[in-house]
C-alpha cells in the first residue's frame, strides 16, 4: 500500500498559517514527521483560499522548494488549479512526482493530463465528470472511460494513472460505502494495469466514533483493491490497520511487512 501523507493541507488552520507567515521550519517539521512514520509521498496542498493565484504560485514555489532541500521523499503536487500544479512540477528537481488531481472534465483533462506526460508524473485523477459524482458504479465508470482515454492520447502508461473512485457520506446514503467498494472492484477488471487511490475520512463524515468506521472501511477497501491511501500517516492506530488488511488480504507475502512492523511491538 501507497501511502501519501495528507498532513500539509492548506484547509487545516495550522497549515494556513504556516503558508501565509512562509514558516519554513514548521513545514519542514510537519514533513519530516510523516517520512519518518513511513510517508511514500509527501501530498502538498497550498490553496488557503487567500490572494490571487499568483500567490498560489508563489507559495507552491516556496514549499517544494522548502521541502526538496532537507527530503528526499518525493512529492504529490495537489491542487485544483493546472496553473499551480504546473508552477510546482517545474520548481521540483528530482522524479518521482505525482499530481493531485485530474477529473473527467474536457477542459480538466486537456489542461492536468499533458502536464503528466511531460514531467513523467504520476497522476491522481477523480470518478467524476461534468455531471459530478455519478451515485451508482456505471456512472464512475464512464468517467474513468474518458480519464483512461485520455490518458491513451497523451501517452500516459496505465501504470502512472491512480484512480480514486471517491467516497461519499454514509450519514446522508447509507450505500455510498458500497458504491465506493464496487467502484475499486471494477476499475481494476476494466482498466487492468491502473491502480486505485481514495481517502477515507470523508465515508464518516457526521457520525460519532469516526476512527472506527475508517478503519473499517479502510480493511474493506484493501481486499476490494485499493492501491493507495491519503492518509494522516502519524495515525498510528489507522497505519497499523493497513498492515493488518494487507496480510488479511494476501497482499504481505510471507507476512514480512506484517512482522517488521509489530514483532518488536510484542517482545
Amino acid at each position: 500500500m501507497i501511502i501519501i501523507g495528507e498532513k500539509i493541507n492548506a484547509t487545516l488552520d495550522a497549515v494556513k498559517t504556516i503558508i501565509l507567515n512562509r514558516d519554513t521550519k514548521s513545514l519542514l517539521d510537519l514533513t519530516q514527521k510523516q517520512v519518518a512514520a513511513g510517508a511514500d509521498y509527501i501530498d502538498v496542498n497550498i490553496g488557503t483560499g487567500v490572494g490571487s493565484r499568483e500567490d498560489e504560485i508563489r507559495s507552491i514555489k516556496w514549499a517544494i522548494e522548502s521541502i526538496q532541500g532537507q527530503v528526499a521523499t518525493p512529492l504529490c503536487i495537489d491542487s485544483a488549479d493546472p496553473k499551480v500544479i504546473a508552477a510546482g512540477l517545474e520548481t521540483l528537481n528530482a522524479k518521482p512526482s505525482m499530481i493531485n488531481s485530474a477529473k473527467a472534465e474536457k477542459h480538466n483533462l486537456e489542461a492536468v493530463v499533458p502536464l503528466a506526460a511531460e514531467h513523467d508524473s504520476l497522476l491522481i485523477a477523480l470518478a467524476m465528470d461534468e455531471d459530478g459524482i455519478a451515485n451508482m458504479v456505471d456512472g464512475r465508470l464512464r468517467a474513468c472511460e474518458k480519464i483512461c482515454n485520455a490518458c491513451q492520447k497523451y501517452g500516459i502508461p496505465i501504470e502512472n494513472l491512480y484512480i480514486d473512485p471517491l467516497v461519499m457520506p454514509i450519514s446522508t446514503d447509507i450505500n455510498s460505502g458500497l458504491v465506493t467498494l464496487e467502484t475499486i472492484v471494477a476499475i481494476k477488471k476494466s482498466f487492468p494495469g491502473a491502480k486505485t487511490v481514495t481517502g477515507l475520512s470523508n465515508v464518516s463524515y457526521g457520525l460519532p466514533q469516526r476512527r472506527r468506521l475508517n478503519i473499517a472501511f479502510l480493511h474493506m477497501c484493501i481486499f476490494a483493491g485499493l492501491d493507495a491511501a491519503i492518509v494522516d500517516p502519524l495515525d498510528e492506530e489507522l497505519t497499523a490497520a493497513i498492515k493488518t488488511g494487507e496480510v488479511l488480504a494476501g497482499k504481505d507475502r510471507y507476512c514480512r511487512r506484517y512482522m517488521r512492523a509489530f514483532r518488536k511491538k510484542s517482545q
